[in-house]
């Protein structure tokens, strides 16, 4: 049971506390109301399908930073941290600077996700569990989930020009 306590799914723990402080704070384009709205189905089942599994699938996962394979995982993760949270403190400090009311700045929150979920699929490429192909699984799911969630942000975008 000690074991299964170091899994992956702690490495999401900073994103989902960031996310849950500081989501008030961000424009009103980002609000559920607002951002939510108008999405094509496929878009949102989607989306919601692989996060989903990007944020499940890492329980079983197993939290090891041992090989260069791992430490290399643990270096995208890290530098996948800081580029999320730096896209949310630029639109939540600057909204209306040419960053943030530019698409690469407004759909960065979305794409930015993708570097700390690459960094969670090396990091945990084994499982408490036989899954085949764990790691190569969950990384193309982040792949899927960032495309997705990019999609349905920059569908927000142009409906906000």
């Amino acid at each position: 049971m000690k074991n299964i306590l170091k899994n992956c799914f702690l490495l999401l723990l900073p994103v989902f506390l960031w996310n849950l402080l500081l989501v008030d704070y961000l424009p009103l384009s980002y609000q559920p109301e607002i951002f939510d709205k108008n999405i094509p189905n496929i878009v949102s089942y989607g989306e919601n399908f692989l996060r989903g599994i990007v944020f499940i699938l890492p329980i079983v996962m197993k939290l090891s930073i041992k090989t260069k394979l791992q430490k290399f995982g643990l270096m995208l993760y890290v530098l996948g941290l800081l580029l999320y949270f730096s896209s949310w403190t630029a639109l939540i400090i600057s909204p209306e600077s040419i960053w943030c009311q530019s698409q690469i700045g407004f759909l960065s929150p979305a794409y930015t996700t993708i570097v700390f979920f690459l960094g969670i699929g090396l990091i945990g490429n084994k499982g408490f569990i036989k899954i085949p192909y764990l790691s190569i699984t969950y990384v193309t799911s982040a792949i899927l989930f960032a495309l997705f969630h990019t999609a349905h942000a920059y569908l927000v975008f142009q409906g906000l020009q």
